[in-house]
C-alpha cells in the first residue's frame, strides 16, 4: 500500500467541492476498521455548510487551517452501545487512519486534527454539531484536492527496533 509512504498532512486545499462518490468512499474506508470486540462505536458527520466548517475550525488553536477545506468529516464515537468502551478511542483512531489512508488514494488531501481526549475541544466540537445525543467528537478531518504538494519525510529508524 503505497500510500502509507506517501501521505502527508494537507492544510491547504484548492476551491472546489469534494464529489460525494468519494465522500462516501472515505466513510466505507473509515467503517471497515477493526474494532475491539467489533464493537464499531463510529458514527461521522460530514460538514459542508461553510459557517459550520468555520465554527469547527474555531474550536482548536491548530484547527484554523479546516477552514479552507470543502468538507470536514468529524468521526465520533459512542460509548453507551460499546462492549469496550475503553477502546472507543483507539477504534477510532483506526478508522481515522484508513479516512486518511483512502483520501490519498483518492487524490485527495486530509489532516487529521486532533480532538479527543481533550474534553473542552471535544465539548467545543460537539456543540457546533448540535450536542449528538450521547456522540462524543473524536477528531476533525479536514478534507479536499490539495493546493500544495509534498514529500513523506522517511521516518524508518532502524535503532528502534529491537530482536529479541
Amino acid at each position: 500500500m503505497n500510500e502509507i509512504f506517501t501521505r502527508v498532512s494537507t492544510r491547504k486545499f484548492e476551491n472546489r467541492p469534494v464529489e460525494p462518490e468519494k465522500i462516501t468512499q472515505l466513510i466505507k474506508a473509515a467503517m471497515q476498521a477493526p474494532s475491539a470486540g467489533n464493537q464499531q462505536p463510529w458514527e461521522f458527520f460530514v460538514v459542508t455548510d461553510k459557517d459550520k466548517i468555520k465554527a469547527l475550525a474555531d474550536t482548536n488553536p491548530f484547527a484554523g487551517c479546516a477552514e479552507g477545506a470543502p468538507v470536514v468529516i468529524v468521526p465520533c464515537y459512542k460509548t453507551d452501545r460499546a462492549r469496550f468502551p475503553d477502546f472507543c478511542e483507539i477504534d477510532l483512531s483506526i478508522a481515522t487512519e484508513n479516512l486518511w489512508l483512502e483520501a490519498a488514494s483518492l487524490g485527495l488531501g486530509a489532516v487529521w486534527i486532533g480532538t479527543a481526549p481533550m474534553k473542552e475541544r471535544m465539548e467545543k466540537v460537539e456543540a457546533v454539531l448540535g450536542n449528538p445525543d450521547g456522540l462524543h467528537a473524536f477528531a476533525l478531518v479536514p478534507v479536499g484536492y490539495p493546493a500544495e504538494f509534498k514529500e513523506q519525510q522517511d521516518r524508518f529508524d532502524e535503532s528502534r527496533i529491537h530482536y529479541l
